[in-house]
């Protein structure tokens, strides 16, 4: 068991095991879908992820994971709500009580601005 290729191997995989996950990460437009609704939760927000173009409904959004200059283009304006750009992070599942019951939602932890979103990209706000 003292072959160096064995020791460089467990190496390897303990450095990446310590590392945070990158993978579950992607780009999304997010947006207001303009649905509307009496009880919560609410499916009134959509994010459209690039990498396999599923549409997440009733996603919320986290943005404090942003850079300070990406929060400050998201504070200035509705660019964040609208669909107009596109951010990289990751979907979470968070336990939420809303009036008294628990929810499972998901959530786009926003990580960085990437670039403006195209129309294309923003067909899933139906309300744009």
């Amino acid at each position: 068991m003292s072959d160096p290729r064995l020791a460089f191997l467990v190496v390897v995989v303990c450095s990446l095991c310590a590392m945070p996950s990158f993978a579950a990460e992607s780009s999304y437009v997010y947006c207001d879908n303009g649905l509307r609704c009496f009880k919560a939760p609410c499916p009134s927000n959509s994010a459209l992820d690039l990498a396999t173009g599923a549409i997440i409904k009733g996603v919320s959004i986290d943005p404090s994971g942003l850079p300070q200059a990406d929060k400050a283009i998201t504070d200035l304006s509705d660019a964040l709500y609208a669909g107009k750009i596109v951010v990289r992070g990751s979907i979470e599942h968070r336990t939420q009580i809303i009036t008294g019951k628990k929810y499972n939602l998901p959530w786009l932890v926003a990580t960085r601005i990437v670039r403006t979103a195209k129309d294309s990209e923003r067909k899933h706000c139906s309300s744009r």
